[in-house]
């Protein structure tokens, strides 16, 4: 088999398995068996593999067809300019959570206390202290095995970050002057309608956001008030559909300067709302 027909081959084999971008997926696939890149291939590929490549390739193939997410089979995934490793035990970086990250970039100051809460693969906070000076950052996640993939993308991307595990604010004690949080907010019944490669493949912790999917920001949003500095800023990603719920519930609970931010697609993407009271009115 050339490398020519491996992609061909490959393509085949990912559009009956229903992969949306199955030419894509088979070179990717491709270049990671065979250890390649595109000038390679354009200059061999007519030329044959290696049984061994081929034994490789299929059985990655086999991987993706069963619908495993391509990040999760090649280990990593860019997100701000950066690479991150994931595995199953993290969600995959997506670009609408960039949103977030370029938000709280436009409110973070040197000298800041950033905290990151359900950091996941620590994407969010990684990028947030690579793209500023003299900030310092935490992170938290109820998932050991989360907080060790995400140790790692701090390892591999050069910064240090305090990493905490801990349900929500349970074992937080420090003062942050903004938090950032991309919390679990599907709605439990949605979970099994998602693409196979969400509902099967990513950890269900870090999607189930309950029965309304708003659990995670009633619970943020109420025992923030402990960690969150006087005129700090909390900011959220949300879903398309929560903007106009989760900004009412920071405004009942004393934050000012609450507005919903759209991302490049035109949906609602992250409420962003000043701590501005000590009174809290409802949540």
């Amino acid at each position: 088999m050339t490398y020519r027909e491996a992609i061909l081959l490959g393509e085949s084999i990912l559009q009956k398995a229903k992969i949306v971008d199955a030419k894509n997926d088979a070179w990717l696939l491709l270049a990671m068996a065979c250890r390649i890149n595109h000038t390679y291939y354009y200059v061999h590929m007519d030329e044959e593999m290696s049984q061994e490549q081929i034994r490789e390739y299929q059985a990655l193939l086999s991987k993706r067809a069963e619908r495993i997410p391509l990040q999760y089979i090649v280990g990593e995934q860019e997100f701000m300019g950066l690479k991150f490793r994931v595995n199953s035990n993290v969600l995959i970086p997506r670009q609408d959570t960039e949103t977030l990250v370029e938000e709280a970039l436009k409110v973070i100051e040197p000298g800041m206390r950033v905290l990151d809460m359900c950091t996941g693969s620590g994407c969010i906070i990684i990028s947030i202290l690579k793209n500023t000076t003299n900030v310092d950052g935490a992170a938290c996640d109820i998932s050991k095995q989360a907080l060790n993939v995400a140790k790692e993308n701090a390892r591999l991307n050069g910064v240090f970050v305090d990493f905490e595990r801990s349900d929500l604010f349970e074992h937080v004690d420090e003062m942050y002057d903004v938090i950032v949080s991309n919390p679990p907010y599907i709605r439990s019944d949605e979970i099994p309608h998602l693409m196979p490669e969400v509902s099967v493949f990513e950890p269900h912790e870090a999607l189930d956001g309950s029965e309304d999917g708003l659990l995670f920001y009633r619970r943020i949003i109420k025992d923030c008030r402990a960690n969150l500095k006087p005129q700090g800023r909390l900011l959220f990603e949300i879903g398309c559909d929560q903007g106009r719920q989760v900004s009412q519930m920071m405004q009942f609970a004393g934050f000012s300067d609450v507005h919903v931010i759209k991302d490049l697609a035109g949906n609602d993407r992250v409420v962003s709302g000043v701590f501005d009271s000590k009174e809290e009115k409802h949540v």
